[in-house]
């Protein structure tokens, strides 16, 4: 399911307060305080107590240290390359997603293709056509959140101390789907048969899954491309 995601002011300063603070993995007490705060003007004060519950103590220490508005205001933003910008810069146009929201996203993506010698667009082109960057999505099949992961097959993937719902934290679930990505290419031989692993179509003799990730990562290129050009 395709989704498109507007994320408020507070999830920015939450995250940005989470990445400087303690670590990317808890963006996922950002999202749910979000959530939370939701309720809480609904008229729901219990809503909030109940979803703080959820997540782990590490990140109810972040989220009562990043209250303090001088440390929000100390966080410093992520550092993307400029061919992440101009990536970002795209999705935030097709996606109607706003740069500042996506930002994390793209860090995240950046940082893991780093680690597992991954290309970061690959990662973002695979956010794109698994879920249009909505961190909520879920199928039919239970895969849930950016990279649509199932749970049930890659826990043993999760970092330590991660709240109940870790594959809906963007960060959690991109730090895990990227694992899962670099697997799936390693274990099956190469770039397309990988994708078509990881996108559950290994019997599909045309590769659909492959060329539409591929086709993705391409438009991502080529706007990271019209960014350099116009800068020069």
């Amino acid at each position: 399911m395709i989704a498109t995601a507007v994320f408020p002011p507070s999830m920015l300063r939450a995250t940005s307060a989470f990445l400087h603070m303690v670590q990317t993995a808890l963006m996922a007490a950002g999202l749910i305080l979000i959530v939370g705060l939701a309720g809480v003007h609904a008229g729901n004060s219990g809503f909030i107590e109940g979803l703080k519950s959820m997540l782990p103590k590490a990140a109810l220490a972040a989220l009562a240290d990043s209250d303090d508005p001088a440390d929000e205001a100390e966080a410093p933003a992520p550092v993307l390359s400029p061919r992440m910008r101009g990536a970002l810069d795209y999705v935030s146009r097709r996606y109607r997603v706003s740069t500042e929201a996506l930002a994390p996203i793209f860090a995240t993506a950046q940082a893991a293709g780093k680690e597992l010698h991954l290309d970061p667009l690959l990662i973002v082109a695979v956010i794109g056509v698994e879920s249009g960057f909505n961190p909520f999505s879920q199928s039919s099949a239970g895969a849930q959140g950016l990279m649509q992961v199932i749970p049930r097959y890659h826990l043993d993937k999760l970092p330590e101390d991660v709240g109940t719902l870790p594959f809906f934290d963007p960060v959690t679930n991109i730090q895990v789907g990227a694992k899962v990505l670099k697997e799936s290419i390693r274990r099956f031989g190469g770039l397309e048969d990988g994708l078509q692993q990881f996108g559950g179509a290994l019997n599909d003799q045309e590769r659909r899954y492959a060329a539409r990730v591929l086709a993705e990562k391409q438009r991502l290129e080529q706007a990271a491309l019209r960014l350099r050009a116009n800068a020069a």
